[in-house]
Formats: structure tokens, C-alpha cells, sequence
């Protein structure tokens, strides 16, 4: 019987003022009954609305339908053909824009929780006894792809399918890019990444850390050298920005890269850490999208009283609501309409605080959107022993400034076209380091639709 219910099966996390002060995951999955009881609220539409929301275009209604039938092998089976990364994608995807916005079950109530149940398939077949996979022929042609996040690890994937001898570079001594060094634990278990880049490995892709392309060789080198017939960039966009206002360079003043970096990739939040980091006693967030949640979430599990500071109002926040709605529930405060315009120091060289200017929005431009400006002679301060800046990031210009006729925007990203193809002939591109920072499933697809233009250059040459 189909589940009319209007509400989606609630999924269960830890109590917010327990999860707080730990780095254990705060969403535990779906039992087996709750996810079968959440499929049948699928309708099987036959034009699969929610499919056309997918960015690497799972067959959602059928995946769905083989979970409310408890055949969780074959739902994983129509998963992987279009996704290399579902425990993943089933986590940090921003569903509620993507597919689950699409779903016709969420016209008159709430849409089928559908990265849910991504997740809860991902998870049930990583719990199963290993199998053997089974190596596809190898077809005699070699791609390499230069770095191991989500864009890499799905170009490289697709490749392996096809046979191709796919060697992946990453700069890190840890392979999985932003899912390793961005993402913290309690939204994204590490293991959980590691077991499908092995997954990928199985397939036959090779992975090379501590190789800097730019530095430790060059495209160029990969191509006439190493005899890579097409290289696909996927170096992300890890250069951070920051607002250039008074004290940035104070000590307790962080980046959110190097925060979460220091926190994800090297342990700092561990107890004799050999990296360790503080985040004080109270620690002043500026930004708003997911890495300023990531970064405040952590600090608030370091011990510090938190604060996110963002020039807009709650409703521009461009988070997930998830993750806000989370962040507040673990006590973190929220200041909005408030602009940062300057750090103030004590005697030694240390963060004292954030002097920050009230905001109002104005009036809707021509496009819609009402921009924040000052409201003259309101400044206040928030005392803060430590500040992230979580104001966006930029590609790194190592590849662009080693790579002979590479083309680029001015801020930096490689211009490519919609396969991901970039001036130089061979050479493909996708994910931040083409579009400036994004989402995980939006450079997957990137690198998927790079993937099938490299089969097609390299089999038509």
C-alpha cells in the first residue's frame, strides 16, 4: 500500500546539546523500516520530475521503488550507474533545491526525503560483506585527472567504467579534496569517503598523492612526457578571500580553509594533536553559506561561544536550511544586517574583537534583490578571541601560471565550455576550479559530462 502520509519520516540525530561537543555524525540514517515506509510515498511518476533536479541524472522513482520493495542491492545497483559517490551525494547534496524541490509530493505537503534514502542505500551496501568487482576490459587509452574531489573522483569513475587507464594527482598526502578537508566529521564521516574513493580504486583508478601539479610536474609533462592522451583539471577552489579591513592579520584570525583543513585533514580537534587549533572562548564567524555553518559548528565544539555574522538577513542566508537550522539548535547566535569593518587587538598581538556596522537592505534593484548598505553611525562591538573569515574562495593560479595557453577568467577560474573542454586541445576542466566554489553534486555532474567528452575526443582522434 502506497504511504499517502504528508510529512516524510523524521530522520534521527543526536540531541543538540550532546552533539555539540562531539565530532561524531549528527544524523544516524534510517532504520530499514523507516525507509521503506519513506519510498512508498514515491509516486512513480512516469515523467520523473525529480530526476530532471538531479544533476548527474539518478533514476530516482526506480531507485526509490526497489527500496519500498526492500531490494537494496538493486536500488544501489541504479544509484552507481549514474553516481561514483552515494554515500556522499545521499549527505551533503542540497536536495531540497535539486531533486526533492521537483517532487510532486511536496505541491501539498512535504517531498519524499529522497537524499535520505540515497543515503540509507549507500549506507546498507557498505555494511554488506566486501564482494569482488570486476575490473572493466581496459581499452588501451590513459586520462589523467588533476586533483580528488567530488569533480575528479566522478570523471575518473566514469572513465574507469569505460576502461580507460585513469591516474588521479592530488596535492594533499589524503585523497577526496574538499570531502576530506572541508567537510567536518559529523556531516561527513571520513571513512565513509575513503570506502568510496577504494570503491573507485576497485574499478582500476590509481591515485597519487603529494603530487602538486604545477610543481611537481606539469600538464604539459603529463601529456607529451607520461603519454595521458586528455588531462581533466578538478583542482577545486581552495585560495581563500578575505575582506581586507583592519586586523586581518592578527593572531586568532583564520581562513575557513585553513580551520576546517586543520580540523578535518589533521585532527586538531583531537587531544595531543600535533596540529592543534584554537577557537578560544568566543569566536566570530563572518559569512553565510555552508563552509561558515562547517566552521562555526566546529569552533562551537572546541568550546568557544559562537557567533555568525552576516551582512544579509536570515532569509538570503545561502546555507542549507538543514545545516542552520542545526547550527542554531546548538547554540550558536546568529547577527544579521551586521558587516565586519574592522579587527581590534590586544596589547600582544591577539584578536580583541569584531567592530561591525549595521546594515539595512535597500529598495529591490531592477533584478529584484534588495542590496545591504550601511545604516550611517551604527557600529557596535562583539568581543572575539577568534574570527573566521567564510567569505568565498578562489581557484589556485598554480595550474593556469604553469600551463602554456590555458585560459582563464579574471578572478581566476579556467574558462571551459558546457563538456568542460578549456583552450587547450585535450585538455578538460570542471567543478570550482571552473565555476568558483559550489556544491559536491554540481561539480560531479561537471566532471561526469567531462568524463563522456574525453571518451569522445579520445575515440575520435
Amino acid at each position: 500500500m502506497p504511504n499517502m502520509s504528508l510529512t516524510r519520516n523524521e530522520m534521527p540525530v543526536q540531541e543538540p546539546d550532546v552533539r555539540n561537543k562531539n565530532f561524531k555524525e549528527v544524523a544516524l540514517g534510517y532504520t530499514e523500516e523507516q525507509a521503506i515506509d519513506e519510498a512508498k510515498r514515491c509516486l512513480n511518476c512516469k515523467n520523473k520530475p525529480c530526476s530532471t533536479g538531479c544533476p548527474v541524472q539518478i533514476d530516482i522513482p526506480a531507485f526509490i521503488a526497489q527500496v519500498a520493495e526492500g531490494n537494496f542491492a538493486e536500488a544501489y545497483k541504479i544509484i552507481t550507474k549514474s553516481s561514483s559517490l552515494p554515500a556522499v551525494c545521499g549527505r551533503v547534496c542540497p536536495q531540497e533545491t535539486q531533486c526533492e524541490s521537483k517532487c510532486v509530493r511536496g505541491v501539498k505537503g512535504e517531498p519524499v526525503a529522497i537524499g535520505r534514502l540515497e543515503r540509507f542505500v549507500a549506507d546498507w551496501h557498505n555494511a554488506q560483506p566486501e564482494t569482488v568487482v570486476e575490473k572493466p576490459a581496459a581499452n588501451g587509452h590513459k586520462v589523467a585527472v588533476i586533483g580528488s574531489g567530488p569533480s575528479g573522483l566522478a570523471c575518473a569513475g566514469d572513465l574507469a567504467k569505460k576502461g580507460y587507464e585513469v591516474t588521479v594527482f592530488e596535492a594533499l598526502h589524503v585523497a577526496g579534496g574538499v570531502l576530506s578537508y572541508g567537510i567536518p566529521e559529523f556531516r561527513l564521516p571520513k571513512d565513509i569517503v575513503q570506502k568510496e574513493i577504494e570503491g573507485l580504486k576497485a574499478l582500476g583508478v590509481k591515485v597519487e598523492t603529494n603530487t602538486v601539479v604545477g610543481k611537481t610536474i606539469s600538464i604539459d609533462e603529463l601529456m607529451k612526457e607520461e603519454g595521458f592522451e586528455s588531462v581533466f583539471i578538478g583542482s577545486g577552489a581552495g585560495l581563500p578571500r578575505f575582506m581586507n579591513i583592519p586586523g586581518e592579520n592578527l593572531n586568532g584570525v583564520y581562513s575557513a580553509n585553513e580551520f576546517l583543513t586543520r580540523i578535518n585533514l589533521m585532527k586538531a580537534y583531537k587531544e595531543g594533536s600535533a596540529t592543534p587549533i584554537k577557537a578560544g572562548t568566543s569566536a566570530v564567524i563572518v559569512g553565510g553559506g555552508n563552509v561558515a555553518m562547517d566552521a562555526a559548528r566546529c569552533a562551537k565544539r572546541l568550546g568557544a561561544d559562537v557567533t555568525i555574522v552576516y551582512r544579509r538577513t536570515q532569509n538570503e542566508l545561502p546555507a542549507r536550511k538543514e545545516e542552520v537550522e542545526h547550527a542554531m539548535e546548538e547554540g550558536i547566535e546568529f547577527k544579521f544586517l551586521t558587516n565586519p569593518t574592522e579587527i581590534t587587538s590586544t596589547e600582544n598581538g591577539w584578536v580583541k574583537g569584531v567592530i561591525c556596522q549595521q546594515m539595512e537592505l535597500s529598495e529591490p534593484d531592477a533584478s529584484g534583490r534588495a542590496k545591504p548598505v550601511p545604516v550611517e553611525g551604527a557600529f557596535f562591538e562583539i568581543p572575539a578571541d577568534c574570527v573566521i573569515m567564510s567569505i568565498g574562495t578562489s581557484p589556485n593560479p598554480l595550474i593556469k601560471s604553469t600551463t602554456e595557453g590555458l585560459d582563464t577568467q579574471k578572478w581566476g577560474g579556467i574558462i571551459a565550455d558546457e563538456d568542460g573542454l578549456t583552450s587547450r586541445t585535450g585538455v578538460y576542466a570542471g567543478g570550482d576550479a571552473v565555476t568558483g566554489a559550489a556544491t559536491v553534486i554540481l561539480a560531479m555532474g561537471a566532471g561526469k559530462k567531462a568524463a563522456a567528452a574525453i571518451d569522445q575526443y579520445i575515440q575520435n582522434k
